[in-house]
């Protein structure tokens, strides 16, 4: 399929893959390799234990699988690629030997990235939208790989020094519009985009609010969105409660995001999740007969 072919915004190509969010919206189960991320740092940095983890999120009903090799929480420092990779590399490697679905690489570093696809990965979820890199679209459109491209402003050890927007939701639409464009002008198959406005990165409380009502202004770029919000400190912000206790709200900010357009959420809580959007989906069928 060439760039400039129409492709249903609720499809999304990966590698040899696709999945259509059409019936139902996605779950992508969260698989952080690292010793420092905010809500489950250190739990995973084993293979194995790495590994049943993620086939138990497989077994809840999980979609896709995103590994992370580097925190990207605010005020994380960055992590050699080299570190990086020798995180996430045997984690997906052995994923891919156990699972034939789809394996996301959550890096902002080609050579990362390159690494993971060759280990079975279908995915880079680049929350830079692929400007940390110069070498990421290309490695992105030589493996045929699906990419997250996500709004941040700045780099996560900055982005919540002092966050202004004149109008987020604008602002992240149209900075996820050049993004895109600037990657199908570079050859770059529309279809293998998913966007993300990048909650919590880079954003006030009032500003990630703003975003999740507006989400239907992005969802006229024409692609899936992907939201992701489970446990942040936005929903910290909301209730009072610690990271361990917000699995009730984000699953509210979950359903929330859906009925405003979203296709995927990327969480920690695949079970809770999935029975949600299950039940979501079937009102959601049921209100329609209702308004034919």
């Amino acid at each position: 399929m060439s760039a400039g072919n129409a492709m249903p915004p609720t499809k999304w190509l990966c590698g040899e893959r696709s999945i259509d969010f059409a019936a139902r919206p996605g779950v992508m189960g969260v698989l952080n390799v690292t010793p420092d991320s905010f809500s489950d740092g250190g739990r995973y940095t084993d293979v194995d234990a790495a590994l049943r983890h993620a086939l138990a999120m497989v077994e809840q009903g999980a979609d896709i699988v995103d590994v992370g090799g580097e925190s990207t929480r605010p005020g994380a420092e960055p992590v050699p690629a080299e570190e990086e990779r020798s995180r996430v590399v045997p984690v997906i490697r052995a994923l891919r030997s156990a699972w034939d679905g789809l394996i996301s690489v959550d890096t902002r570093k080609a050579s990362v990235a390159r690494a993971a696809l060759e280990a079975g990965a279908d995915i880079v979820n680049d929350v830079s939208a692929m400007r940390h890199d110069a070498e990421m679209l290309q490695t992105v459109i030589a493996f045929g790989a699906g990419v997250v491209l996500m709004h941040m402003r700045g780099e996560p050890r900055t982005m919540q020094e002092q966050p202004a927007y004149r109008d987020v939701v604008t602002e992240v639409r149209d900075h996820l519009a050049l993004r895109m464009e600037a990657a199908v002008a570079g050859g770059l198959d529309r279809g293998r985009i998913c966007l993300d406005p990048g909650i919590g990165f880079g954003k006030t409380v009032e500003h990630n609010l703003d975003l999740l009502a507006g989400l239907p202004a992005l969802g006229a770029l024409g692609r899936p969105l992907l939201v992701g919000i489970s446990r942040k400190s936005l929903l910290g912000a909301l209730t009072g409660r610690s990271v361990e206790e917000r699995g009730a709200a984000g699953l509210a900010a979950g359903v929330f995001a859906v009925l405003r357009g979203a296709h995927l959420l990327r969480v920690h809580d695949v079970k809770e999740t999935c029975d949600a959007m299950a039940v979501v989906s079937m009102l959601e069928r049921r209100a329609a007969l209702w308004t034919t």
